[in-house]
């Protein structure tokens, strides 16, 4: 079925890539027409290029036009995917993750929790409320799928300031279950059942079984997860002869598995945002270098012929699962899908209705409705809701361009110890970073 997808922030060969080449392979959606759209002319120009190159080779139905005119792309939309930054990116983030230290903070990674969430919070925010002001004007009626970062408070401001957009945030550290659960539990990925939830990056396992059986499969998780995920810690004394491992992070990661009984979802450059004793613990070293290649990646891989042939090589299995929903929707498949960014309605008893949950969903021409989880521990419980009131002050500075709730989000936030430092932090963010935080008054 004919569909009218609009690309925001196309101009990332990382996203704009991969979601096209991931269209590509649809025959259901084949016929529609995408939008590439972004701000920099020269590098939507760059994705249009290699998009059309690999249209022809893949023999495909579709029709690729790039705009930089936001509203332009959106006449007739029907699903629009937002995945943009704040330039310059990492010059920002490592502000976002430098400057808080300075004045004490122990935060970790400085991209959804902790002082650095709310900074990076601050400035992508408006934009993407812009961006959805246009949706709302022009395809009120299109689905909105959200890849941005800090996913939690976007998507509240976006409920706050939209309450009756489809706005769902997509994220696929859930694929990394695909990997584990089959190692753990003897078994094919297709005969295990599971569901997680949580809040966006916070997030665990809460019920696992074999299909073929329906036998629980928690118990032996619970015996061998330990030893599995140790053989990911790295060892200093050897770290010349070994290289970090995709599945490195797991300091806080089997922390918390040992205290709470129950398997996260995320790594420690993630889960420890939110914790204050997080520092302690954390495998500091492999976020790092997570951080450190990422940026490499994100400045020069991507952009790589190399990295055009790994994108569109048609065999490649993608964690994103964009296409699925889309399917799904157009076909009324029924389809549960394990983790979508959605409003509260009960899905978490311990979380207000209000807030952004992340949780498994149905997905039929109706839409997507998530599931409850039902009996959510209450001792993991009570880390989720310590974000509640920084989640709801962020969103209240940005809609009423607010340095007093900034400040009260900042002195909301677990990871924040210091009433005198906090607010000379948040002064100097704002000098620093005046271009974006300047409207806060």
């Amino acid at each position: 079925m004919k569909q009218k997808i609009v690309l925001i922030g196309a101009g990332s060969a990382n996203f704009g890539l991969e979601a096209v080449s991931d269209i590509y392979r649809s025959k259901i959606l084949e016929g529609s027409d995408i939008v590439l759209h972004d701000t920099d002319e020269k590098s939507l120009k760059e994705t249009q290029a290699v998009a059309d190159k690999f249209k022809d080779e893949f023999e495909v139905n579709f029709n690729v036009t790039a705009s930089t005119n936001r509203k332009e792309s959106l006449k007739g939309a029907t699903v629009v995917v937002i995945s943009i930054e704040v330039a310059p990116r990492f010059g920002l983030w490592d502000q976002d993750w430098k400057i808080p230290q300075q004045y004490g903070m122990k935060q970790i990674y400085a991209e959804n929790g902790g002082p650095g969430g709310l900074f990076h919070s601050l400035r992508i925010i408006p934009p993407i409320l812009e961006i959805c002001e246009d949706i709302n004007r022009i395809c009120p009626e299109a689905y909105v799928y959200n890849f941005s970062n800090p996913m939690q408070r976007i998507c509240h401001a976006v409920s706050v300031k939209f309450p009756e957009m489809k706005f769902i945030g997509l994220c696929h550290a859930i694929a990394e279950m695909e990997r584990d659960l089959p190692e753990l539990l003897n078994t094919d990925f297709s005969n295990i059942e599971y569901r997680a939830g949580g809040l966006n990056h916070i997030s665990i396992l809460i019920d696992v079984k074999y299909k073929d059986t329906q036998k629980d499969a928690y118990p032996l998780i619970r015996e061998k997860a330990l030893k599995y995920y140790k053989n990911y810690i790295i060892d200093f004394e050897k770290m010349n002869e070994q290289s970090t491992t995709p599945g490195a992070e797991r300091g806080i990661f089997l922390k918390l598995f040992e205290t709470y009984n129950y398997l996260p979802i995320t790594t420690d450059s993630h889960l420890g945002e939110y914790l204050p004793w997080a520092h302690s613990i954390a495998d500091h070293y492999a976020i790092l270098e997570f951080y450190k290649n990422y940026k490499v990646n994100c400045q020069t891989v991507y952009r790589s012929e190399k990295m055009h042939s790994f994108y569109f090589d048609q065999k490649r299995h993608s964690k994103e699962r964009l296409v699925d929903l889309m399917e799904a929707i157009v076909e009324d498949r029924n389809m549960e899908e394990a983790a979508v960014n959605i409003l509260n309605k009960g899905y978490i008893d311990q979380i207000p209705n209000d807030i952004v949950v992340e949780v498994p969903a149905m997905v039929n021409k109706k839409g997507i409705e998530g599931i409850k989880l039902n009996n959510y521990p209450d001792n993991f419980a009570s880390i989720l809701v310590n974000q509640v009131g920084t989640i709801r002050l962020t969103t209240t500075a940005v809609i009423e361009k607010s340095k007093d709730a900034a400040f009260q989000a900042l002195l909301a936030d677990p990871v924040v110890d210091n009433f005198g430092q906090a607010k000379k932090l948040l002064d100097t963010m704002i000098t620093f970073q005046k271009e974006h935080l300047g409207y806060l008054k």
